[in-house]
């Protein structure tokens, strides 16, 4: 059984650096791209990181970059975001996704991910 196991996130006060986790199991977790989407209130669905364990490579959104940092550990199956210097705009619910595909593709897999966690609130207060 594949599934994708989110954990953090919750209210975090603006400037803050919060992690979030998301264990994998029931694919192959080096061959597949794992990362987040986000969705805000309001808006269109983003995505904003991914990590190809197998190979290292990633890929950061623009509106992210410099802020994230997503890592991955095979021996857990498990990748994690650390997020830094948190803005209200940040505030969403963030869903741990995964695709066999490279990283850079993440857009173009959006809305049909081969497999998508429940999704977790993250909310910045100022």
């Amino acid at each position: 059984e594949v599934q994708l196991v989110e954990s953090g996130g919750g209210l975090v006060q603006a400037g803050g650096s919060p992690t979030l986790s998301c264990a994998a199991s029931g694919f192959g977790f080096n061959d597949y791209a794992i990362g987040w989407h986000r969705q805000a209130p309001g808006k269109e669905l983003e995505p904003i990181t991914c990590i190809k364990p197998g190979d290292g490579s990633t890929f950061y959104a623009d509106a992210v970059k410099g802020r994230i940092t997503i890592s991955s550990d095979t021996s857990k199956r498990t990748v994690r975001l650390q997020m830094n210097g948190l803005k209200p705009e940040d505030t969403a619910v963030y869903y741990c996704v995964a695709n066999n595909s490279p990283c850079d593709s993440l857009w173009s897999w959006i809305h049909d991910p081969d497999y998508r966690a429940q999704g977790t609130q993250v909310t910045v207060s100022t």
